[in-house]
C-alpha cells in the first residue's frame, strides 16, 4: 500500500472506529441493556422485559427510597426496589411498611407477606453505606429479607426505562 492509499483508508475508517470506541465506553461505563430475569418484580416489571440500566445516576444523585436498582449479587444481576435508607428501622406489620416507626404507603405489593423487621437480620438499623431493597412481588424474591443489606458498592445502576416489549415501552415507577 502507498502512503496515500494508507492515508485513505485511515480518512474513510476513522469515524467508525470513533463510533464503535464511543459505544463501547457508554456500554460499559454509562448505559446498557439489562433483561429482566423471573418474577420477583412482578407486576412492575415481567420476566423477559429489556430495560436500560443507567451506570452514573448514582455518582450525581443520591439513592432513594422505592427507586429501582439493579445489583450483582452472587455473580447474577438481580432488580429489586430500594425500601430503606441507611440508618433507618424497617418492619413490615400486618402489611403495611413501616420507616422508623411510621407507616410509609407503597403502591407496589399486593400480596399480603408475613411480618418482618430488620432486627431478624441482627441490628436495629441499617448500616452505613447499605440498603434494604425487596421485590415488589414479595411473596416471590429473593431480597434483602433472605440475603441482607446490600452495600452501595453492590449498586449497579438505576433502571426505570422498559425498552421491550413495545407495548411496555416506556418509565416505570
Amino acid at each position: 500500500m502507498t502512503k496515500r492509499k494508507i492515508i485513505s483508508f485511515i480518512k474513510e475508517t476513522w469515524g467508525y472506529v470513533v463510533a464503535i470506541i464511543l459505544i463501547i465506553l457508554i456500554k460499559g461505563y454509562v448505559i446498557s441493556p439489562i433483561r429482566v430475569n423471573g418474577v420477583s418484580m412482578y407486576p412492575t416489571l415481567h420476566n423477559k422485559d429489556i430495560m436500560l440500566l443507567n451506570k452514573i445516576s448514582y455518582r450525581f444523585h443520591e439513592i432513594n427510597r422505592f427507586d429501582i436498582v439493579v445489583i450483582k449479587y452472587d455473580g447474577e444481576f438481580l432488580i429489586k426496589r430500594v425500601i430503606g435508607l441507611p440508618g433507618e428501622h424497617i418492619e413490615y406489620k400486618n402489611n403495611k411498611l413501616y420507616v422508623d416507626g411510621k407507616i410509609v404507603q407503597e403502591n407496589f405489593s399486593k400480596e399480603t407477606i408475613e411480618d418482618f423487621s430488620i432486627t431478624e437480620l441482627g441490628t436495629k438499623t441499617i448500616p452505613k453505606d447499605s440498603y434494604f431493597l425487596v421485590g415488589d412481588n414479595r411473596v416471590n424474591s429473593k431480597d434483602s429479607r433472605i440475603i441482607g443489606f446490600i452495600n452501595k458498592k453492590q449498586i449497579c445502576g438505576k433502571s426505570t426505562f422498559t425498552l421491550y416489549p413495545f407495548s411496555r415501552f416506556g418509565l416505570k415507577k
